[in-house]
């Protein structure tokens, strides 16, 4: 029976039969246990269903048609967080170590003793976390709220940070800007035995060189010019706790040496004292920069690089995951929905089309802001595709074709002149430079009329003022 503690009721798991003879005994013993079963006839079927529906554990049979290492070689390359539980008949120790030692969960022999089978399974799913179901109902999903996903990849990697989480190893968070890596950071930290202590969060890249030492490690009264009063730092602020450096990469060399330092010691020197004080703080980092190149160039430290980058997580960009554009796209407008005080406001059809056609070089950022720029603009609870497109032409002028962004700024060169000289044909031709007919050819070619920007009571600029 399965473990009491364990709830099984929601837990997925993915049979690789490979043509086992008592398939359809184990998939009923496992249902009746309370697991949801699917089932795949080889490797390649498996991994094509996990890129559809996420599951927590796989159960491969290995026969003469599966070799079960093979398995878990396929199956690891994409999913490393997976636990395996290989089923095969009876062979030599040496195979059986080989597995285990490769990283099968548990190697057990056919015919299966199903208690025991139900024992790993309970154990297996104790150990990778995933104790309350799939991810998408699971009841311990606070840790992951802010990050709305249902690509494979996207929860391949959360279940990754997850078990992560539970360890006190320092990670580098890899990604392009505005992929989330904070949001993924604060994941880590909530998933964590630090989840009650403080997060704090700081960008390394935004701080000047000559205040950055002072931010993290604090400083005493009249270190330097301007330091009125002592100032704990991050470090003693995080401590207890995690302390996220984002944009990593731009930290300046020095200082490499003096955060290396603090991470071997486990204790902060404050500018201006000589005392050294403990701290206890797991450290998170994030960066958008290539840092292989980096240390190949000698703008970061390779020890500093090996501190950090114990477990590596990267982050895939907007484009990666397009199923999600809807999922952000609602989760985004339900928040901008809330604080304009807006109800029942949502994308038209080809509205949200557009969102997810469209390209994303900002990513979640520049998505969360189309979706903001889009609802303050909205007259109606319906959001039209034209809000989006000028929303997106406003973030991407790069989507734009060279005739068409030529077009665009002609067009708004000749309002722009037209509202300067409030109409007056002659001054504007002056500004541009040409002459009263290639102006009003430029005019018509815009459909613009000079007359709809006079004022009677603005009769133009004097002849002298621009030369």
């Amino acid at each position: 029976m399965p473990d009491p503690n364990h709830s099984p009721q929601a837990a997925h798991l993915l049979l690789i039969d490979g043509g086992h003879a008592d398939l359809a005994a184990l998939c009923s013993r496992l249902n009746a246990a309370g697991y949801r079963v699917s089932q795949a006839t080889d490797a390649a079927a498996a991994l094509t269903q996990l890129t559809a529906q996420p599951c927590q554990l796989l159960i491969g049979c290995a026969t003469p048609t599966q070799d079960g290492m093979a398995l878990l070689e396929a199956v690891r390359e994409k999913h490393p967080a997976l636990p395996l539980i290989l089923l095969a008949k009876p062979g030599s120790i040496a195979e059986a170590t080989e597995a285990i030692s490769a990283g099968v969960f548990a190697y057990l022999t056919t015919p299966v003793d199903h208690a025991l089978l139900e024992r790993r399974i309970a154990e297996a799913l104790r150990w990778s976390g995933a104790l309350c179901g799939t991810s998408a109902t699971r009841t311990d999903m606070a840790w992951r709220a802010d990050i709305v996903s249902s690509n494979a990849r996207m929860e391949s990697l959360l279940e990754e940070a997850r078990l992560v989480a539970a360890s006190e190893a320092s990670v580098l968070i890899r990604g392009d800007s505005g992929t989330g890596k904070e949001l993924l950071a604060r994941a880590i930290h909530r998933a964590s035995r630090r989840a009650k202590g403080p997060f704090v969060a700081i960008n390394c890249g935004a701080i000047p060189e000559a205040l950055l030492e002072s931010e993290l490690f604090g400083h005493r009264r009249g270190a330097f010019t301007g330091a009125t009063s002592d100032q704990r730092g991050l470090f003693r602020d995080a401590h207890g706790g995690t302390l996220f450096l984002d944009e990593i990469g731009d930290m300046p060399l020095a200082l490499q040496v003096k955060l290396l330092r603090v991470l071997q010691e486990r204790a902060v020197r404050p500018v201006g004292t000589s005392n050294a004080e403990p701290v206890d703080v797991r450290i998170l980092s994030a960066t958008h920069k290539d840092l292989d190149r980096a240390l190949a160039e000698g703008s970061f430290r390779e020890d500093l690089y090996y501190r950090l980058n114990v477990v590596s997580l990267r982050l895939p960009a907007l484009d990666e995951r397009r199923e999600d554009i809807p999922l952000l796209a609602a989760h985004f407008l339900a928040a901008v929905a809330r604080r304009y005080g807006r109800t029942r406001c949502t994308f038209a059809p080809d509205a949200l089309e557009a969102l997810a056609t469209a390209a994303w070089p900002g990513n979640l950022r520049q998505l969360q802001n189309v979706v903001e720029q889009s609802c303050a603009l909205a007259t109606s609870p319906l959001i039209p595709r034209r809000l989006v497109e000028r929303a997106l032409h406003g973030h991407t002028p790069a989507a734009l074709s060279y005739a068409e962004a030529k077009q665009r700024f002609e067009y708004d060169y000749l309002v722009g002149l037209l509202k300067l000289t409030a109409g007056n044909v002659s001054d504007a031709a002056r500004l541009a430079g040409r002459n009263r007919t290639e102006f009003y050819r430029l005019l018509q070619r815009n459909r613009l009329n000079a007359e709809l920007f006079r004022h009677p009571d603005t009769p133009g600029l004097p002849g002298t003022a621009w030369g």
